[in-house]
């Protein structure tokens, strides 16, 4: 590339920022090249692990998996920064919070949540949030916002991850956040290029698609993606998702068969992304562990191809000497040619003089962390997100408020995941168990249904004038989350015969609240009082409980269709 661009929007850089790449990139062999468009992952402070991706393949950054704690962060990065001859890019999904980093960081809210407020400046709370809890922690890489669009309520992937599916404001959201986070000196990182929301299936397993056409991409996501580059995104991530409208208009005559993926496609990276949008930002793979980028050709021809489609960095590996040695064969065959690859370690070197990492040590900064992690005032926005986010989706019926005078005897059906989410964040597997103590604690005498209740001496599904008698109302309450690797989140009903779907609505007055799925609708047309939380924090409960009590307002919007389009959710 024309070194010159690094003094063009997103990098900035002066003179000598420019001589620090100029001089580290000639003094660099083809090995140390090649390591560097590397980014590992790092799941534990394994001393021997993490001196090997600095000191053998001397890769350029990797992503950190929340640690358990800041201190154990705190030294995985300075093993990596104190090992490494070029300063290291510190990655990690900071979507909705600092927690994805660290555990005992602060965690926000979903971005789905940040959307229910309606107001974009609570994009931008999270985004300082993220940017100054994780810079104080030694990070420097974002991999977030999210600005796909939530157009396919089927999708696996998006849901709570996302600003919800009106364009206009996951655009407002996604600048705001993106500002506010580069502030710190952490690099955003806009995703999933070409946007996710369209398919109904999940990268990790199958090679998804964006199939809009020409016109409606550059309507939506085209506008989404112009606006958060305008506003100095860093970096960007490039999914394993087609784009095949584009793709057929900028490469005439491709067959169907030779049409890849982003994060494998010369057209789509450097024809739309590069030209059309005008990025020149560090373009990094999502990560190539995934079926997504598997499927489509074999891993040997795959690893360099993602560099020369585009992309200037290669997320994590499957095995990891192979990844390499395929990567380092294809340089040193000339399969990536040298100005490709010096185009791409320009990019790589010129984020981070960006960040400034050549000027510093970039271990973490303690007094910061004592002092911004966590902190008093970041717990209030987090309180004040989940507030103003509860939103009272569907209300069809005079049921709230919810008082032990008014409800005194209260049947909740507990729907709760099968296994914990790992993927993005963690789905808390006891959520209801503490809306149940918190109702208990508030005076209401709660039974929690459990599948054997459907064999009762009231016959095999119970008898309906008994449920009646017995409870003054009936609660629903999901805490099934989208994750990774699984196609579809639905509820499953008990048997016999579904014993604990929703049959009494017409009886007993009927509430059920969405904790991480805004979409139930789908499963409970009938219910007549939908609560969409977006999340399942201890502070989503407590407003959500002051809530239902009355002794709060609702004041969220349903950054989604939960009618799902048809018109018998709306009964």
């Amino acid at each position: 590339m024309d070194i010159n661009l690094l003094k063009n929007r997103p990098f900035f850089l002066v003179d000598e920022d420019i001589k620090w790449v100029t001089d580290t990139l000639a003094g660099m062999n083809e090995e140390e090249k090649t390591g560097q468009l590397f980014c590992m992952t790092a799941y534990i402070s394994d001393e021997k692990t993490l001196k090997d991706f600095a000191q053998k393949y001397r890769a350029g950054g990797v992503m950190a998996r929340p640690m358990d704690t800041n201190e154990s962060l705190m030294e995985l990065v300075s093993l990596l920064q104190k090992n490494s001859k070029i300063p290291m890019l510190i990655a990690a999904n900071l979507e909705a919070g600092a927690n994805g980093v660290s555990k005992e960081a602060t965690r926000i809210g979903t971005q789905m949540a940040v959307a229910a407020t309606g107001d974009p400046k609570y994009a931008g709370l999270l985004g300082e949030v993220c940017g100054s809890e994780s810079a104080a922690l030694g990070c420097n890489w974002a991999f977030a916002p999210v600005i796909d669009i939530d157009f396919n309520f089927r999708n696996p992937i998006t849901n709570t991850r996302t600003y919800g599916n009106d364009w206009h404001f996951v655009k407002r959201c996604g600048i705001e956040y993106v500002r506010a986070l580069q502030k710190h000196g952490v690099a955003a990182s806009i995703k999933h290029f070409p946007g996710d929301g369209c398919d109904e299936r999940d990268q990790h397993l199958v090679t998804s698609i964006n199939d809009l056409s020409v016109e409606e991409w550059d309507r939506t996501y085209g506008e989404v993606y112009r606006a958060c580059i305008e506003a100095g995104a860093l970096t960007l991530m490039a999914g394993h998702i087609l784009q095949p409208a584009y793709s057929r208009l900028l490469k005439p005559g491709i067959r169907d068969e030779d049409i890849l993926p982003a994060s494998l496609s010369g057209e789509l990276l450097n024809g739309l992304l590069r030209k059309k949008l005008s990025f020149n930002g560090l373009i990094v793979t999502d990560a190539t562990t995934m079926a997504g980028f598997n499927i489509p050709m074999e891993r040997r021809r795959a690893v360099p191809q993602a560099i020369n489609a585009g992309c200037d960095m290669f997320l994590f590996t499957r095995n990891l000497e192979e990844d390499y040695s395929f990567m380092a064969d294809a340089v040193n065959d000339k399969v990536i040619s040298p100005e490709r690859l010096n185009d791409a370690v320009t990019r790589i070197l010129g984020l981070k003089a960006a960040l400034g990492l050549h000027r510093k040590n970039n271990l973490a900064d303690r007094k910061k962390v004592k002092a911004v992690v966590a902190s008093g005032e970041h717990k209030d926005w987090t309180r004040e997100i989940a507030d103003r986010s509860i939103t009272l989706a569907k209300n069809i019926q005079d049921a709230l408020p919810v008082t032990p005078e008014k409800y005194r005897s209260i049947l909740f059906y507990s729907i709760d995941p099968v296994g914990e989410s790992v993927a993005y964040g963690p789905s808390n597997a006891s959520a209801n168990q503490m809306l149940v103590d918190k109702l208990k604690r508030a005076g209401f005498e709660v039974t929690v249904w459990q599948p054997d209740d459907a064999f009762g001496t009231e016959g095999m599904l119970g008898s309906s004038e008994a449920i009646k008698n017995k409870y003054d109302l009936i609660i629903y309450s999901s805490n099934l989350a989208t994750k990774s690797n699984q196609t579809t989140v639905r509820i499953e009903w008990a048997q016999p015969m579904g014993a604990n779907v929703p049959v009494y609505v017409n009886s007993v007055p009927t509430i059920f609240i969405g904790f991480e799925n805004p979409y139930h609708l789908l499963d409970t047309p009938r219910v007549k009082t939908l609560i969409n939380t977006y999340g399942s924090s201890k502070a989503v409960i407590d407003a959500l409980v002051e809530k239902l009590m009355g002794i709060s307002a609702f004041t969220g919007t349903s950054p989604v269709d939960v009618f799902l389009g048809k018109w018998d959710t709306r009964l």
